[in-house]
Parts: C-alpha cells; sequence; structure tokens
C-alpha cells in the first residue's frame, strides 16, 4: 500500500488528507480502527523513539504521546510497590513491555489522558489488559499476540486505532515537509544516542553510575523526539517530568520539575492513602490527586466538593510537609535539548533531586553553569548535541 486515505487533517476543515508513499510501500498495516493525521504524527514519533530507546538499553521500552510530544517515556524494569500503586496496576501481572507502558503511562497520568502508544516489542496480553481500561486514542507496536489484538479490537466498540509497525522499516536520508506552500528539506535525524555522548565532564564531579548513564540516554532520546524547546528528567527508568515547547528554557526547567514533584509527591503516605469513594472515574480520581497536592486543595475543603470524592475528609497536606518530602527526592537525571544560558535552570533543578545533567554546553555563560552545578555537587557532561526538534 503507497497510500492511505485520512478522514481530515489536524483540524476537520483541512481536507483532503493522506499519508503516503513517493517510493515503495507504506511499513505500517492497520489492523483496527481508523488513525487520522495527528494519530499518525503521534504514532510515527513514538515508535522513532521506542524503537531508540531498545536499541540504547537493551530493554522493552514505551512510550505515551499527546500532540506530538512525549507525555512520559520508560523502559521495562520491574516497578515497586510503590510505584505500581500510584500508577493504579498493582491488580495486574505485568510483563516487561507491559510495566514500561505502566511506568510512561504512570509517570504524568494528566497529560497521558488520550493518549497514543508506541511499543518497542510484541503487545501481549498483559499489556493489552491495562491498555483496554485506559482513555486512549490507539497503539503501534511491531506485532501483537492474538490475545492482546482481540482485547485492543473490542476497546472503544471497535474503534481503537491498533497500528502494526514494520520494525525493519528505515527512512530515507532526506525529509520533506511543507509549510505555507513552500517545501523544506533536511537530512534525517539518525544521531545515534548511547554512552558513548557522556564522556566531556566539565563539572568537578565526574561520577556516573550504570543506572545514570541509562537515565541520561532515556532523556537524551526523549528529547529527540519532544518539541522544543525541552527538558526532561528522568529516574528509576522512566520520564518524571518533561517539559516540551516552551520559548524560554528556564520556564522549560520549571514545568517538567514541577511534574517530577508531583511525581514525587504522589508517593507521600498520605497521597497514597486518600479515602477514594469506590467507583470513581479514573481520571476524576487523577485530577483530585492533583488538586489534592496543589494549593488548590484548600479550597475543596472549603466547599464540601470533597464529599463527593471521599469516604471521609482527608486532612491536607501542608506546605511544610510537601518540603519534607519534596527533600528527599534524589538521584534524578536530567537532559537538555540545547544548552543552559544561565545558572538558574541548574538551581530549579537541584530543587527536583538532580544529580546528573547532559546538554549540549556552548553557552557563552557555561562558566556559571558549570559553578552552580559544583556548588551542589551534580555531575555535568557537554554532549556538544543539540536536538531540536520541531
Amino acid at each position: 500500500m503507497k497510500e492511505l486515505a485520512l478522514k481530515y487533517g489536524c483540524n476537520p476543515n483541512q481536507k483532503p488528507s493522506r499519508i503516503f508513499m513517493e517510493n515503495g510501500e507504506l511499513p505500517i498495516e492497520v489492523l483496527n480502527g481508523r488513525p487520522g493525521y495527528i494519530n499518525f504524527l503521534d504514532a510515527f514519533n513514538s515508535w522513532q523513539l521506542v524503537k531508540e530507546l531498545k536499541a540504547a538499553t537493551g530493554l522493552p521500552s514505551a512510550a505515551s504521546f499527546k500532540h506530538v510530544s512525549p507525555a512520559g517515556a520508560a523502559v521495562g524494569i520491574p516497578l515497586s510497590d510503590t510505584l505500581k500503586k500510584i500508577y493504579f496496576v498493582d491488580d495486574l501481572e505485568l510483563s516487561p513491555i507491559a510495566s514500561a507502558y505502566a511506568a510512561a503511562r504512570g509517570a504524568d497520568r494528566m497529560s497521558s489522558y488520550g493518549d497514543f502508544i508506541a511499543l518497542s516489542d510484541t503487545c501481549d496480553v498483559q499489556t493489552a489488559k491495562l491498555i483496554n481500561r485506559e482513555v486512549s486514542d490507539g497503539v503501534i507496536a511491531p506485532d501483537y499476540t492474538p490475545e492482546a489484538l482481540e482485547i485492543l479490537k473490542n476497546k472503544r466498540k471497535g474503534t481503537y486505532c491498533v497500528i502494526k509497525m514494520d520494525p525493519n522499516y528505515e527512512p530515507a536520508e532526506l525529509e520533506t515537509k511543507m509549510v505555507y506552500g513552500i517545501s523544506f528539506e533536511q537530512g534525517h535525524n539518525n544521531i545515534l544516542l548511547d554512552k558513548s555522548v557522556l564522556t566531556e565532564f566539565p563539572t568537578k564531579s565526574k561520577t556516573l553510575s550504570e543506572a545514570a548513564q541509562r537515565d541520561l540516554i532515556i532523556a537524551l532520546i526523549t528529547l529527540k523526539y519532544t518539541q522544543s524547546n525541552s527538558v526532561c528528567y528522568v529516574k528509576d527508568g522512566q520520564a518524571i517530568g518533561i517539559g516540551a515547547g516552551q520559548q524560554s528554557r528556564i520556564h522549560c526547567t520549571r514545568l517538567a520539575g514541577n511534574k517530577a514533584d508531583i511525581w514525587w509527591l504522589r508517593q507521600n503516605p498520605k497521597v497514597m492513602s486518600l479515602p477514594f469513594k469506590p467507583g470513581l472515574q479514573r481520571a476524576v480520581r487523577d485530577n483530585t490527586i492533583d488538586v489534592y497536592i496543589s494549593e488548590e486543595y484548600d479550597d475543596v475543603l472549603r466547599d464540601g466538593t470533597w464529599e463527593t470524592l471521599f469516604t471521609e475528609k482527608p486532612a491536607p497536606l501542608t506546605r511544610e510537609e510537601k518540603k519534607a518530602w519534596l527533600e528527599k527526592l534524589d538521584g534524578v537525571a536530567l537532559g537538555s535539548d540545547a544548552f543552559f544560558p544561565f545558572g538558574d535552570n541548574i538551581e530549579r533543578a537541584h530543587k527536583s533531586g538532580v544529580k546528573y545533567i547532559a546538554q549540549p554546553g556552548g553557552s557563552v555563560r557555561d562558566d556559571n553553569v558549570i559553578e552552580t552545578c559544583d556548588k551542589y555537587g551534580i555531575t555535568m557532561a557537554f554532549t556538544g548535541i543539540r536536538l531540536f526538534h520541531h
């Protein structure tokens, strides 16, 4: 198949719409549903991400995509009991690829609502069961077991989008897109990101454990497919905070850092023991957790909304309790798709437990950035590689 007609483009008024190959066949097979223009943008970008994560780490990998940027990305390592609980998968048996998606989806459940999923490995029945109970638009994977495919075909009243990707497909060296009737052409971004890019350390601390190296590579590969400006925080094999599409790098660092903080605060015993009413919709529960963690929770207590959510009135998580809990977050890796222009980015990263950084370097204020890293004992690698994605 060289061409696939789509219902419409980014918006309903943008017709006609299609995906097609100038040479050769499309490397996909639609097994169920009718993926749209944005679905395919998410599918192809997320597929590249998980394919590269698998190649770099040797581990099954998954991504949760929304509007052409990842909401989450992770490799398939066993989840702790705490993470299983806050990701609401403690009732499921998890294969390595299911664990990868549980982590990719769970780190930022608010942003992952209605996501498009990418899996580096065959979708098995454990992963399909997990996908089946989440609000999602579709999935792309190299294959599906018969049992998994049957589960996914019945999702969303039979309309769930299931795409099978040829794992051996390689894109052309040149890629073209058109903007306002004008064609742009550039070489495909085929740069390989692995441990070999983590060799130049301008900071006093030059120590990187195997886990830290893995997490920095996960951050960099995730950034390669995140709309710029972008910053990514990673811990224990998963992205815990992704900031995408910000015009200012410090705003990007803050946005991603705030997401990492929420991820950590969700592991606070008070949050984990919230007395939710039985049968509460998953999305409502997720929204409530975010509100409970935020400063807005006092308003919920005052207006009586808590009675519709909880079996009993929970005590708030105080500002002092949050501060004390956040101080325990440590060992976080951070990547940036371009250089940090000021040390304020490092100051903000430090507040979210960052101990390892990978960034291109090359700012006229590199000395200030290095000095700030040294202030906190942070190991920073200069990669010399910019990872803008537009």
